[in-house]
């Protein structure tokens, strides 16, 4: 099994990250618009389709507010296993770190998925220090 592991710092508090990565059915519009260019929701999965025309349902497993997390797999075919997790930490600046964690079978499919979660990260960065903070 093949490991693939993003970081990025996010010049946002963490409350107002997670806000938005722990919105499970608002991903394509509050963390990654452009990269996630639809979602649909069935039940506890999300139905994403991506800038480059794949298509994964994404299958929430849970999110733990008390440390920031989020974890979800995604049930495909062309993947013997993928979950996947997003953490979000303070940082030493008062901004956030992005921590996206994913676990991928076939081995051969990590440089895809870590090219893809790449882009993903990208796009968060970029939505997420320029969103103002939603009222809680």
């Amino acid at each position: 099994m093949a490991i693939v592991r993003k970081e990025i710092d996010i010049d946002a508090a963490p409350d107002h990250v997670w806000a938005a990565v722990r919105d499970f059915g608002a991903v394509h519009e509050r963390v990654a618009p452009g990269f996630l260019t639809g979602l649909q929701m069935d039940g506890d999965a999300r139905i994403v389709t991506f800038a480059n025309g794949m298509v994964a349902r994404e299958v929430l497993i849970g999110i733990d507010d008390d440390d920031r997390r989020i974890a979800y797999r995604i049930a495909d075919e062309r993947m013997a296993h993928h979950s996947a997790s997003v953490r979000i930490v303070a940082n030493a600046n008062g901004g956030s770190r992005f921590v996206w964690i994913t676990d991928v079978l076939p081995h051969e499919a990590a440089e895809v998925v870590g090219a893809m979660m790449e882009q993903g990260a990208q796009a968060a960065k970029r939505t997420l220090e320029r969103q103002p903070a939603r009222p809680a």
